[in-house]
């Protein structure tokens, strides 16, 4: 079956064709870092990284780019009412805005590493890239599309008529691309602008049109293109960046480059917190370390984030999250029973129901990535697999797919470094024979609950008791 997913701006699901046979590039918008990501971005960036395993699971070679946004923009992007975002942060914590990106981009990549990210081959920082968009904006400026208002310029919508395109807006909707206060300057409420002046600000770079920074929209556009080409595969995000951000991209790369930009766009749904919206500005929203600090796995975190398709929203609640985990527990045992089962062996010919859990879970994925259909070729290999009792061969087999489904899902290897040693195991083992040759039930069972926080199963048997890392 041919990979089909839903590309936003044709509204509808398409066959997937990379630009280059077996090669895939993709782009996705990261973080602006002034402050830690929450679970909703996370989301966003998960979906990402489980499209680059699906393609790389499917034979692809993928070139993977996440962006860091570490220049200030202001809130909302008004310099008439806004507080800029960095400086906001640096103000707060008494460091300068390069001392806050370097602080938050160092969290977020301990989230990615946490949550078991697939990391991007590049993820290049705003800051180092500003020539570049130096020289995407001159290009505006000599094809027509852009134009200069002292030290400031302005992306001129009128010239691009496929504005709204990706997006679907149209008329006065589109003026909220602009990202500026409406002032006389402007030829047109529409345009957007592409390079920034205020004396004020604290991040500042030399150009032709004087001291300034950036506009948001023009640091994706020369960062994607720089190291993915003209033209690439797949661009990703959330929804919310389908309008201006995204809009406001394909205007800038197409009108500098009179070529396609990105052959297909995806975007992921919001993510809700207990019903209701996730909100940073509101303090309604986890991060992965609150999630931590609280006691949750991060791998529970990565399983509840990616278990629904990507075009749903979904809603995270702590409920949810104890039954992620509850399922990861049910996978790792059956994975180390697989393991004993098997016994060395390599795997054969697929028996039948080894073979149907593939089928569901491939023809799934290839479904525009329907995690849930893909879930369940999962459990029905569990559920047959605990029917069947394998052995052998077969066993072999069936922890081969298990292990294929889960270089998608990427939660069943624990890293043996952070758990107990050998040595630690066996101690407390011996403390529980001798608490339950004492008949000391309480304590025996104390002992083993001990031993399954720490990430060990306890099997009894009449020689006596043996246990296995879950």
């Amino acid at each position: 079956m041919t990979l089909v997913v839903h590309d936003t701006l044709q509204r509808r699901k398409v066959p997937f064709e990379p630009l280059e046979p077996g090669k895939v590039r993709m782009y996705h918008c990261g973080p602006t870092v002034y402050s830690p990501a929450h679970i909703g971005n996370m989301r966003s960036f998960l979906f990402a990284d489980v499209l680059r395993r699906w393609l790389e699971t499917s034979g692809y070679e993928v070139t993977q780019v996440m962006n860091i946004t570490d220049v200030g923009h202001l809130r909302d992007d008004d310099p008439d009412h806004g507080a800029d975002k960095m400086e906001q942060a640096a103000r707060a914590e008494k460091l300068d805005p390069w001392q806050i990106a370097a602080k938050y981009t160092e969290l977020f990549m301990h989230d990615l590493r946490a949550l078991r990210f697939r990391l991007p081959q590049c993820f290049p920082r705003a800051t180092e890239h500003i020539p570049q968009m130096i020289a995407q904006i001159e290009r505006l400026i000599a094809k027509g599309h852009a134009y200069v208002v002292g030290h400031e310029v302005y992306y001129a919508v009128e010239s691009f008529p496929r504005y709204g395109a990706l997006s679907g807006n149209q008329g006065d909707d589109l003026i909220a691309g602009a990202r500026v206060a409406v002032h006389e300057a402007k030829r047109d409420p529409r345009d957007f602008a592409l390079w920034k002046h205020d004396p004020a600000h604290l991040m500042q770079w030399d150009s032709p049109w004087g001291r300034g920074f950036p506009g948001w929209h023009i640091e994706c556009s020369a960062m994607s293109q720089q190291y993915l080409g003209t033209t690439f595969d797949i661009h990703t995000g959330g929804e919310d960046n389908i309008f201006p951000h995204h809009e406001c991209e394909i205007a800038q790369a197409e009108g500098a480059s009179d070529a396609p930009f990105v052959r297909y766009w995806m975007h992921a749904r919001h993510l809700k917190l207990e019903g209701g919206k996730m909100s940073k500005s509101a303090g309604t929203f986890y991060t992965v370390g609150d999630l931590v600090e609280m006691g949750h796995a991060p791998e529970a975190v990565r399983f509840l984030l990616i278990r629904s398709q990507y075009r749903q929203v979904l809603n995270f609640t702590l409920d949810g999250l104890a039954e992620a985990a509850g399922s990861i527990r049910r996978l790792r045992l059956f994975e180390a029973e697989l393991l004993e089962r098997a016994d060395g062996a390599a795997p054969g010919e697929p028996p039948a129901w080894v073979a149907e859990a593939v089928r569901r879970f491939d023809a799934s994925m290839d479904d525009d990535l329907n995690m849930s259909g893909a879930l369940d070729g999962v459990f029905t290999l569990l559920n047959e697999g605990h029917r069947h009792q394998p052995k052998g061969a077969d066993a072999a087999s069936a922890l081969s797919a298990l292990r294929r489904f889960d270089e998608v899902f990427g939660v069943l290897p624990l890293d043996a470094s952070s758990g107990p040693d050998d040595a630690e195991v066996d101690a407390l083992v011996n403390e529980r024979e001798a608490a339950r040759a004492a008949k000391n039930w309480t304590q025996a069972d104390r002992i083993r609950d001990r031993l399954q926080e720490m990430g060990i199963e306890l099997l009894d048997g009449r020689s006596g008791s043996r246990w296995r890392r879950l």
